[in-house]
């Protein structure tokens, strides 16, 4: 809803799409020139005064030394728009607002819309094309060809709550018109982020030089995990796992390395 005659969504779509459309735009050509922006083309487009304004700024920005009359100028530029508005699509899942013939009179026979899924889809459109030429020999300097540039809003109901809105005039998501907070992330998921352990020289004891003694590995997330579910599962197999085991499991000594023992007399 609204209280002014345009809703504010829909002059940010027409705005946000006129302002890309004229970024793209390249005016380098035009710099160091004296130039008059020749706007009687522009007539009955929406948002005249703005786009002309953008326009204007857009030449000044690209170093055009822009004139309020035309004889003072060389080189005129002439913009025009193929499309400059706003398209809306709605899709509903449920039962839409309508009206029953009266049965009973006194009786509203009017049904409420009742909705499971709302969404609205709205749509800014703006196509522009420029071009300039001089002003006495009337002879081509450049041209932009057709630009077009696009914005959007979508906004979603489920069972009645909402809207839930996004799109490019939204900075973040919004519900019912208030940003929706983000949650910390309080744990990193992802260990391979974490740097690299590096090497640290460690002094010999009894020499003068140094050994490169590379630290502890850092334990990857979850590594705690695993070391938990073997201590309460010490049966099970794992890949890898027997193989060292059976390698770290001690051997008995062999008769040769026994001590030998003197025969008794």
């Amino acid at each position: 809803m609204t209280d002014t005659a345009r809703a504010a969504s829909e002059m940010l779509l027409v705005s946000q799409a006129v302002d890309r459309a004229v970024d793209s735009l390249d005016f380098s050509e035009l710099q160091g020139k004296t130039v008059f922006l020749e706007v009687q083309y522009l007539e009955g487009t929406v948002d005249k005064g703005y786009l002309i304004s953008s326009l204007r700024q857009h030449l000044l920005a690209h170093g055009a030394l822009l004139q309020e009359e035309r004889t003072k100028a060389i080189y005129v530029v002439e913009p025009r728009s193929g499309a400059v508005g706003t398209d809306k699509h709605s899709l509903l899942v449920g039962t839409p607002a309508m009206s029953l013939p009266a049965i009973i009179p006194g009786v509203p026979s009017a049904i409420p819309e009742i909705a499971l899924v709302k969404r609205t889809d709205q749509k800014g459109v703006a196509k522009l094309s420029v071009f300039a030429y001089n002003r006495t020999t009337g002879r081509a300097l450049w041209q932009s060809g057709p630009h077009e540039a696009n914005s959007t809003l979508k906004d979603t109901w489920l069972f009645g709550a909402g809207p839930y809105s996004r799109g490019t005039i939204r900075r973040e998501g919004e519900f019912a018109g208030e940003s929706i907070p983000k949650v910390p992330q309080v744990f990193r998921i992802f260990p391979e982020e974490a740097e690299a352990p590096q090497l640290t020289q460690m002094p010999i004891q009894g020499g003068e030089g140094k050994k490169a003694v590379e630290p502890p590995a850092l334990m990857p997330f979850g590594s705690g995990l695993f070391s938990f579910e073997r201590s309460l599962f010490p049966t099970m197999r794992t890949t890898g796992a027997t193989d060292t085991a059976a390698d770290a499991t001690p051997k008995p000594a062999s008769d040769e390395a026994k001590p030998s023992v003197p025969p008794s007399r």
